[in-house]
Order: structure tokens, then sequence, then C-alpha cells
């Protein structure tokens, strides 16, 4: 019966000493796992303090910007300190671009690690206010530096406030004159609210202040009857420098015309240009029913 019990504890000395081993190799492994994670997480903190403190270096400008250049947009955006790129406002850029004259909207987003991107969409400009000013695609009334438009603009002149209706009243009227390819040059809207019009062939027409359309509209067919006697006339007085200055539509049946000769149409455009209004030289007048 001793002996039995000696021949077991020998069994299990060797099943205590396989269980302590393996603890001792899990216990090590979890050491050298605990160390690692620690090693790594120092590091990517050490990475990451070290990429907080990196300044923008890489800026990016891009857009629809036919006004607006890339310096406008760098020295407008100059107070911004870009040492820090975590730290950079995007809102800040972003007002500060804003404050160019013309642009219109503007997006500014960061790209990791050290890159700064801004869009920036430039007004619409579709003519001049009031000599000074700029009329966009809204209706709305800015002011930018005129020289860097390099295409056609009409001018507008009205009372303020009334930018929007000058442009709808454009729009509309603009679009009845392109069938007889005839284009607005020059919009007047008086404090009455009396519209004048001046065609890209030098003529002007009064339109008074109601039934726009349909005046426009008599004109229309009328014109080439104008022309005729314009041709007629130019034919019998022998002279070929008269030209239609005003056509005044202003009446319930009928209209009436006045005659220019052509060297004062350049006096009339300078008078214009100085005094912002309409000031002519009629030599004759006649009326058609």
């Amino acid at each position: 019966m001793v002996k039995k019990q000696h021949v077991d504890s020998k069994k299990t000395r060797p099943l205590g000493q396989g269980t302590a081993l393996s603890f001792g190799l899990g216990l090590l492994f979890f050491i050298v796992v605990l160390f690692s994670l620690i090693t790594i997480s120092w590091w990517l903190t050490q990475h990451f303090i070290g990429q907080e403190s990196a300044p923008v270096t890489s800026i990016v400008i891009s857009g629809e910007m036919p006004y607006s250049q890339r310096n406008d947009i760098l020295n407008a955006i100059e107070p911004v300190d870009m040492g820090n790129f975590f730290q950079v406002d995007v809102n800040e850029v972003q007002s500060y671009v804003l404050t160019l004259p013309w642009v219109y909207s503007v997006a500014v987003r960061k790209q990791w690690p050290n890159e700064l991107k801004i869009y920036v969409v430039d007004q619409k400009p579709v003519a001049f206010w009031n000599g000074n000013f700029l009329i966009n695609q809204l209706g709305q009334v800015f002011q930018a530096e005129i020289s860097r438009i390099n295409h056609y603009l009409p001018s507008f002149f009205g009372p303020e406030g009334s930018e929007l209706l000058a442009l709808e009243n454009y729009r509309d009227l603009n679009g009845l004159l392109e069938f007889k390819t005839l284009s607005i040059d020059e919009l007047v809207l008086s404090e009455r609210f009396s519209w004048q019009l001046t065609l890209d062939d030098g003529v002007t027409l009064n339109l008074g202040r109601e039934e726009r359309v349909e005046r426009i509209q008599r004109f229309m067919d009328v014109y080439p009857i104008i022309k005729a006697q314009l041709k007629a006339k130019i034919i019998a007085e022998k002279q070929q420098n008269q030209a239609v200055d005003y056509i005044d539509l202003r009446y319930d049946t009928g209209l009436a015309v006045g005659w220019k000769t052509i060297d004062k149409i350049s006096q009339n455009k300078l008078l214009k240009n100085n005094d912002n209004n309409h000031l002519k030289a009629v030599s004759q007048m006649s009326t058609i029913s």
C-alpha cells in the first residue's frame, strides 16, 4: 500500500512542473505584448505631437476665377498663421478670401498632413450699374476692378434698389429684340420708373412707364418702315450722314421719330458718358401713325 503511493507521487511531479512552465511562458508573452503596446503608443504620441506642430507648406487654389488671381488670394490670407496645420481655422481663411471684390463664394478645407485647399467662384458680371458698379447674374450690386473685364457689358442706370428690376426687364426686352438682331447697349430707369433703352445701332427708345413689351413689339413691327423712310430721305436729300436718333413709343397708337446727323453721334455719346443722361441733337421730327 505504501509502495503504490510512492509511485503516484512520482507521476504527479512532472505534471506540476509542466503547469508552472506554461504559466511562466504565458506571463512572459503578456509582458512582451504589454511592453510592445506601451512602446508603440509612446511612438505614435511623439509622432503626432511632431505632426501637430508642422506648418502648412502647400496652398492649392482652384475654382472658377476669370477675374480673381492667385496673388489676390495669397495676399488676402496673409494674416492667417499657417505655422500649425491643426490650428489653422478654415473659417478665418474663408472670411479673408470673401473680402476680395471679385469673389462670390469660397470653400476651404485642410488635407493632412500639410495642405490647404481653397476653391473660389468669382462674380459673374452681366452689366455696369450707374457707371462705377457692376450687377451679377442675381441682380446683386458689387464693386470691383473694371479693368479686368475683357468682354462687352451693357450699362444700366437707375435708382438705388432697382437693380433686380432693371436686370429682369433687360432680359425680357433684350430677348424680344434679338428677333430683329438688335440688343440693348444701355438701359435707363428714371426716378419715376420710366424706361429708356439705347440699342446697339445707336437708336434710343422711349418706352415710358407702362406696356413696355407691347411698345417694343410695336417698335419691331415699324422699325423696317422707319429704316426704309430713312433710306429714301438719304437718297432724296443726298445726306449720307443722317440716322435715326430716337423713337418715342409713349403713345397709344403710333410713335415719334427724331433724326440726327452722324457727326453728332459721337458728341451725344460723350455727353452721355459725362452726364449719364440722354441729350439729343434733334434736327427734324416726324410722326408715324
